[in-house]
């Protein structure tokens, strides 16, 4: 996974990008395949805040979580991150699963079709 980091009023530490590292690298097996992620930590008077920005497949995913200690609003933001993705992962494999309904809201069958 492609990392990018931005540090806005601030640097971004060696701590900080092994937690966002680790964070995604979990994320990364729960989406699979090639992805890119773009982590910005910001400083804005005593608020700390982290975005995380990941885009896999044509998605993008966004979380912005606001703290007063970057470590803990980085690890809020890849929580909400994950969660947005394991909702995503359910979301496409019930569809998948479901079957397809017609116009009239009744399921298509062969059987149906043979009967009449």
């Amino acid at each position: 996974m492609l990392i990018e980091y931005t540090g806005r009023h601030t640097t971004v530490t060696e701590k900080q990008k092994t937690q966002a590292e680790a964070g995604l690298a979990q994320i990364g097996k729960l989406v699979g395949g090639t992805c890119s992620a773009h982590v910005i930590l910001t400083v804005d008077k005593y608020r700390q805040i982290a975005e995380v920005t990941v885009v896999c497949s044509g998605q993008s995913l966004v979380a912005t979580c606001e703290g007063t200690e970057m470590s803990t609003a980085l690890h809020d933001a890849l929580a909400k991150l994950e969660q947005q993705v394991v909702r995503h992962n359910q979301k496409t494999t019930t569809m998948k699963r479901h079957p397809k309904m017609d116009v009239k809201g009744a399921l298509v069958t062969d059987l149906e079709d043979v009967a009449v």
